[in-house]
């Protein structure tokens, strides 16, 4: 049997390499909606008014693009509270005049996706409550990416709305829901995520793709080889993902995921509080109990 990670596992900030610092984080700011929480030199971090942390940007300016065909990251996606935030998050897009790659209801959630300056993949989206989810035979969750309605997301816009009014900043209750990786081979990452650090496997029925997670989520990590089969590693000098946060319940849980990655011989640091290692495909992790 794989190892199996707390329930309450949940995915904290990604960090990108841009560019242009400034340009990168004012789209973060005007169009997503994400507030500045530090500015120190070649740095940033953006989140929600409370001050919760969802992203962290770090500029290279000599940094070139990663290589077509490589790993790394497909999309980081922040997950909504609430339909209506959707809403209000699709009506900052329309405002800003920036536009879709694409809009999707995927049946456990309804989603919106684009590309920012970087060329880093975004998803914007709201679940609907678990208790909606569908099953298959064989007891995974049913997915699928069917065209979402806009115009009946528009009609959950909150009363009072007007054309007049300000676009409002992320909710306070927005958090990362998930990460979704290009990868070079699945079964690969399967060992690894799967049978190293313990997400279960939750989704299997996209060709080309694995979702997985902790806690019967639809999934904390989607995993898929459509543009990166066989493809050359994630690697620090590129810009892209430089690494994502997975937030464990105490230190007793991020020990237990220092024995295993030990035992699998995957190299892990550890510093100020946090364990840091890099999956089979160059993509960094950070582990932190929660605060």
């Amino acid at each position: 049997m794989p190892p199996s990670l707390p329930s309450t596992t949940s995915l904290g900030p990604v960090r990108l390499t841009v560019n242009d610092l400034a340009t990168t984080a004012s789209f973060y700011e005007q169009v997503i909606g994400l507030v500045p929480l530090t500015h120190d030199g070649d740095s940033a971090t953006l989140g929600t008014a409370a001050g919760a942390t969802l992203l962290e940007l770090v500029e290279r300016a000599d940094a070139p693009a990663r290589p077509r065909g490589s790993a790394g990251l497909f999309h980081l996606a922040l997950l909504l509270p609430t339909r209506a935030d959707l809403a209000l998050a699709l009506r900052r897009l329309a405002t800003a005049r920036y536009p879709l790659d694409g809009a999707s209801d995927h049946l456990v959630s309804e989603a919106l996706y684009l590309t920012d300056p970087e060329g880093n993949g975004i998803e914007i989206y709201r679940d609907r409550p678990r208790g909606e989810w569908g099953r298959e035979a064989d007891g995974q969750i049913r997915m699928a990416t069917l065209p979402l309605d806009l115009d009946s997301v528009i009609d959950d816009m909150p009363a009072g709305i007007t054309s007049e009014t300000p676009n409002a900043s992320v909710p306070d209750g927005a958090v990362m829901g998930h990460v979704h990786l290009q990868v070079s081979d699945l079964e690969q990452a399967e060992a690894f995520y799967n049978g190293v650090l313990g997400f279960d496997v939750v989704v299997r029925g996209y060709p080309g793709a694995l979702f997985v997670s902790a806690g019967g989520y639809h999934h904390h990590l989607g995993l898929n080889t459509w543009a990166s089969a066989g493809g050359a590693p994630n690697t620090p000098a590129t810009r892209g993902l430089d690494r994502f946060e997975i937030v464990l319940p105490d230190d007793a849980a991020v020990a237990e995921v220092r024995g295993r990655l030990d035992a699998a011989g995957t190299p892990a640091l550890e510093s100020d509080g946090a364990l840091f290692a890099t999956d089979p495909f160059g993509n960094g992790l950070r582990f932190v109990a929660a605060a």
